[in-house]
């Protein structure tokens, strides 16, 4: 993942688990800014934690980015709050819903929901003619917007078992559907066949809803990927995204771009040609030691997110 070479590869430390496994010497001399500061207070800790949880595929990651600056500039974490955005919350709801009804009754119609402007007829149309396997995998959808809506549900992995940072072993899988075990072998079986930066690339359908995540920037199009592929269309127009996985089709790429330049002529110091952002520049005030810290921690964890390599995701099916 990491782009910049170095070769003492040592493991990084926690605080960079989004975005870099090994050291390379941008990050040992962020690392080493941090160590000139010790001890952190509280609220350098908390907005450094804060980048550790930034994720570019973030269906909002361009406020989010725009939000940590804000509070490196201000010097302390803004108020969190765990609710949805009302777009993705209504998204989640009616996928909920369309996708819980069919399985209760394929036979189903007529429902005036949409999901991101797709008619509750569209979708189900890509489904196609129901089966008992059908209606199961749809049921394995639900299952995970479930999970979305109510942290309280519980989602069973089929394929996957890695955490959310690709630490294996996280997630048992097989043992919850052995009573559906044939159904569980043909879902590993159907191949979705696509790309992943232009090069084919392909993943199991069961591997597919495993990492079908709600806060994505292309729930929508992920929804409709799998419902084709349930359908039977196991070639999509249109990529498959989930996590990182064609991250560079995002359209809050350049945005983030943007926001980096500006977090690099702020901790640097230096002028640039490149697109920046003035009123952030402007929210992040004077510049000070922790502030240039944790500016260069942001502007490092967005380049390693959006310059990550690709061939993972050409293997994992």
């Amino acid at each position: 993942m990491n782009q910049e070479a170095n070769t003492n590869e040592e493991a990084c430390r926690p605080c960079w688990q989004n975005c870099a496994a090994e050291l390379d010497n941008g990050i040992l001399a962020i690392d080493k800014m941090e160590d000139g500061l010790a001890p952190l207070d509280k609220h350098a800790t908390g907005i450094r934690q804060l980048i550790t949880g930034f994720e570019a595929c973030y269906h909002e990651a361009d406020k989010e980015a725009e939000r940590i600056a804000k509070a490196v500039g201000a010097g302390r974490c803004p108020k969190q709050s765990n609710a949805r955005p009302p777009k993705r919350k209504n998204e989640l709801q009616n996928s909920h819903s369309i996708l819980s009804s069919w399985c209760e009754n394929p036979a189903t119609k007529g429902t005036k929901l949409d999901v991101g402007g797709i008619s509750a007829e569209q979708l189900l149309g890509f489904i196609g003619r129901p089966s008992p396997l059908k209606i199961w995998q749809v049921q394995r959808v639900v299952d995970k917007v479930s999970q979305a809506l109510d942290p309280s549900s519980v989602y069973h992995n089929m394929a996957s078992e890695l955490g959310d940072y690709g630490e294996p072993g996280a997630h048992p899988v097989g043992e919850h559907y052995k009573d559906a075990a044939e159904f569980l072998e043909q879902t590993k079986e159907i191949i979705i066949q696509d790309t992943v930066d232009g090069r084919e690339a392909k993943m199991s359908l069961a591997m597919a809803i495993d990492m079908l995540e709600p806060c994505n920037w292309d729930f929508v199009g992920s929804i409709v990927t799998l419902l084709k592929a349930i359908g039977g269309e196991l070639r999509p127009e249109r990529p498959y995204v989930c996590h990182q996985r064609n991250l560079k089709l995002s359209p809050l790429c350049d945005r983030l771009v943007t926001i980096s330049n500006t977090l690099v002529v702020f901790w640097k110091g230096e002028r640039t040609t490149k697109d920046i952002d003035r009123d952030v520049l402007a929210s992040l005030g004077a510049v000070t030691p922790i502030k240039r810290w944790l500016a260069s921690s942001l502007d490092k964890t967005i380049r390693l997110q959006l310059e990550a390599s690709s061939d993972f995701w050409l293997t994992f099916s």
